[in-house]
């Protein structure tokens, strides 16, 4: 804050002088307005980026400085429905980075490329949020966690269900102890498939690509269940990972699955994560059961409810998130100002690089038809 002298009348009494003297900050405070973040936008293969493009008009806090997508046509589709500027347009990442100086970039790659992006963006000392899941493999995971580390910039995952008031209240539940110790958690994610739900051509192929998407469902829903159970058990390694997954579709979906069951064991827990490219309409719920209770999502702002010696369960209506942790772009712009210290949350690196440890070896489980057995990560 800028530093302002200010005269006050001699004879003004004490009290009042009190008064204005307390009111100065908040004034001057009203008066400072935040400059815009400074985003980018790298790749346009990834579906979700509709979902920021449609938003921006919506985040007055937020600047699209620029756009790297190396197929132009796509730009012009985009272009045309969101009324993009031309100038906002570039054929390579680093050379947008460098016309542009964004803050962040947005990542909307497949997954397979995030790896290269966020180590991009990282030498310029520029932080990334990437769509879920961090990446395709442990071994890139670990590597995106030293470039952060080395270059001291931010990396975060965006999980449509970080911000559903539902998953918030069920977390609160259990972490205020109302719940009991938590014994299991049962997600189901998913919907009828991409191509069933008319994904965009240029998303679809990578999709259905195990080198760049890592697997199908297992890897699209999955990693939403294990991201939520690794975030309730406060990044916790599992001692197990199984998963089976089934091909259910194979005309349609011949290179890689399309309803995949992982189970995560834990001393006193377990997690059942139900992805599926099959479920007969979307859906995105979790169950929680402790000890002495349980929670249950339904939607995005809704919960089922029931403590020990309640006669019955109750249905509410948690209150909405507040700002800055009730969407992705007031999350980052948090993270970068220093108002949020990003460690064991459910967008953070940390508990990212356990989702893609499980993810791995959910992977592995369901190639060789064995359990694989996990270690805490060295830090």
């Amino acid at each position: 804050m800028p530093f302002v002298l200010i005269f006050f009348p001699a004879r003004l009494s004490r009290k009042l002088l009190i008064v204005l003297l307390l009111a100065v900050p908040t004034a001057l405070t009203a008066q400072v307005h935040r400059t815009p973040l400074r985003v980018a936008v790298v790749g346009l293969v990834h579906g979700h980026v509709e979902g920021f493009l449609a938003g921006l008009p919506h985040h007055t806090d937020v600047e699209l400085v620029g756009i790297a997508d190396s197929d132009p046509a796509l730009f012009a589709r985009y272009q045309k429905k969101y009324a993009l500027p031309a100038t906002v347009f570039y054929r390579q990442e680093a050379n947008m980075i460098e016309k542009t100086h964004p803050q962040a970039v947005l990542v909307y790659t497949s997954i397979a490329d995030h790896r290269a992006a966020i180590e991009i963006a990282a030498q310029y000392g520029v932080s990334a949020m990437v769509e879920k899941p961090l990446t395709i493999s442990l071994d890139d995971a670990l590597a995106i966690r030293r470039t952060a580390r080395h270059y001291h910039i931010h990396v975060l995952v965006n999980y449509e269900t970080t911000w559903y008031a539902s998953n918030r209240a069920a977390y609160d539940e259990a972490e205020s102890g109302r719940l009991g110790a938590i014994r299991r958690v049962v997600v189901h994610d998913g919907h009828q498939g991409p191509k069933e739900i008319g994904v965009p051509p240029e998303f679809l192929a990578w999709l259905t690509d195990p080198a760049q998407n890592g697997a199908g469902a297992l890897y699209d829903f999955g990693c939403y269940g294990v991201d939520l159970m690794t975030w309730l058990m406060r990044g916790e390694t599992p001692l197990t990972v199984t998963a089976v997954v089934n091909h259910d579709k194979p005309e349609t979906y011949p290179q890689v699955d399309d309803d995949a069951t992982i189970v995560l064991t834990y001393p006193h827990s377990q997690a059942v994560i139900q992805a599926s490219w099959n479920w007969p309409f979307g859906r995105k719920d979790m169950e929680v059961y402790g000890a002495t209770g349980y929670a249950i999502t339904v939607e995005s702002d809704k919960l089922r409810v029931r403590h020990e010696h309640d006669a019955q369960e109750q249905f509410t209506t948690p209150p909405s998130l507040s700002p800055p942790e009730n969407n992705s772009l007031n999350y980052l712009a948090a993270v970068l100002r220093g108002e949020i210290m990003p460690k064991d949350d459910l967008s953070s690196l940390d508990t990212n690089v356990i989702v893609m440890q499980i993810l791995d070896a959910a992977r592995e489980s369901a190639r060789t038809g064995k359990t694989v057995q996990l270690r805490r990560l060295e830090d």
